[in-house]
């Protein structure tokens, strides 16, 4: 858990910085930030995306997860969690962007292969040096992000914070069902989930990212499925 804190304490800080760079910014530039913040966002999903090797599984897990999480309404459950964030923690009104960057920080944070494995190894080696890897890594998107999305970003740190920690702790009992194919599908459908993050940045096209979260779990579902079924 100690290298989790710690990732969680490097997002923090670099959205304090974040934060401090967007203080009196003109809309002029705060659009140049946010053009900066959806490139970087699209660059990092392409990357993760091309590393799905099952095109039919990745196909099947975006449209299945998007049509349940369609269904469940869930990127509305997170912005509602995001705006009680917002009223608990922040004066009113203070930031309209909050709880989306709350919903797109946390799944940029959470959905790589780095927080997976990470997390394993830390629980199971109680080797912590990808976990701190990714810690920098996270501190200083934390800081492009915050600075184009807001206060929400920080708040990103408590679902790393739960997602790493359960995952460190439960490490022992799942790491036999992680293979490398099943990092490469998980990186590939969030590599997809981070592209629409970098979408929505550039205001390209309004995509409801949170609604494709049920993606993540369809894949492993895939992913184990794929020795009993022969087109996959």
């Amino acid at each position: 858990m100690l290298a989790t804190i710690i990732n969680a304490v490097a997002i923090i800080v670099g959205s304090l910085i974040g934060l401090l760079l967007r203080k009196g910014l003109s809309k002029r530039y705060e659009l140049a930030i946010f053009t900066a913040a959806g490139i970087v966002s699209l660059t990092i999903g392409i990357q993760m995306a091309l590393k799905t090797t099952h095109i039919l599984a990745f196909a099947i897990a975006l449209i299945g997860g998007g049509l349940i999480g369609t269904l469940l309404d869930i990127e509305g459950a997170i912005l509602k969690l995001g705006e009680l964030l917002k009223r608990r923690f922040t004066k009113g009104g203070e930031d309209s962007s909050f709880a989306f960057g709350f919903l797109s920080a946390s799944v940029l944070f959470c959905s790589g292969a780095m927080a997976i494995v990470g997390s394993f190894k830390a629980g199971t080696e109680g080797d912590y040096s990808l976990i701190l890897t990714k810690s920098v890594l996270d501190g200083f998107i934390s800081i492009l992000f915050a600075s184009a999305m807001g206060v929400g970003v920080a708040f990103s740190a408590l679902s790393v914070l739960i997602y790493q920690g359960l995952l460190t702790i439960i490490s022992v009992w799942v790491k036999p069902w992680v293979d490398d194919r099943m990092l490469a599908e998980l990186t590939g459908v969030g590599g997809a989930l981070v592209i629409m993050i970098g979408i929505n940045l550039l205001d390209l096209k309004k995509l409801k990212t949170g609604d494709f979260l049920p993606a993540l779990l369809l894949s492993v579902l895939l992913v184990l499925l794929m020795p009993l079924v022969p087109f996959l």
